[in-house]
């Protein structure tokens, strides 16, 4: 294949779509990137890759987010202006990140809106992970020493998070199908069964494997 293929995994909190991802790279022999961005995107930049991290919490916390649209231009401050370790900023180095690797390699990229950035990229693969509640907080629960009402508030403001910083930076709407190739719903296909459509689909879509 003469272009390299990125399959994009977009999951509400719960529904194992990292655990997915992670299994779908490993089976294809590509890398899978989620928080690795972050450190990359630090490298390439030269800022402080906490400040990426705090971008995400300070944006969750501000009461303006969750109304404003401002969708990825690609623009790139320089270093001496004086937005340039504003959030926006911030979010298009990352960005920059996510198109380098989508130019050199088969990947596997979790969330950061990476589909939406990518939605130029010929041979782009979008693909939402979903569960129902009881799934996504059976699970969750495994994994965090929490009340299963402190969980169920926890998944809520996470994927509403997810939904506001997608918008934000996309100005679409996280949940509408639209926006993806494929909607898996994990917890009646399993995670290797999730695998395995994403597979099929790839060598439907381009007639060979990755």
């Amino acid at each position: 294949m003469e272009k390299h293929v990125v399959i994009t995994i977009a999951r509400q909190y719960g529904s194992g779509g990292k655990t997915i991802a992670a299994m779908l790279a490993k089976k294809l022999g590509i890398n899978c990137y989620s928080s690795q961005i972050l450190r990359m995107a630090s490298e390439d930049s030269g800022i402080n890759e906490k400040l990426f991290g705090m971008s995400d919490e300070k944006l969750r916390k501000a009461p303006w987010f969750k109304t404003l649209s401002r969708p990825y231009d690609g623009e790139l401050l320089a270093p001496e202006d004086k937005d340039f370790i504003k959030d926006d900023n911030l979010f298009n180095y990352q960005a920059k990140i996510i198109k380098e690797l989508a130019e050199k390699e088969s990947c596997v990229i979790i969330g950061r809106c990476a589909d939406y950035i990518l939605k130029d990229h010929e041979n782009l693969i979008r693909v939402f992970i979903h569960a129902d509640p009881k799934f996504c907080l059976d699970r969750s629960m495994e994994r965090h020493s929490m009340s299963e009402r402190e969980m169920a508030r926890y998944i809520e403001k996470t994927d509403k998070f997810r939904g506001d910083f997608y918008r934000y930076h996309t100005g679409h709407e996280w949940y509408d199908a639209r926006n993806y190739d494929l909607c898996l719903d994990s917890g009646k296909l399993g995670f290797e069964r999730c695998v395995d459509e994403i597979c099929s689909y790839t060598k439907i879509r381009f007639g060979e494997e990755i």
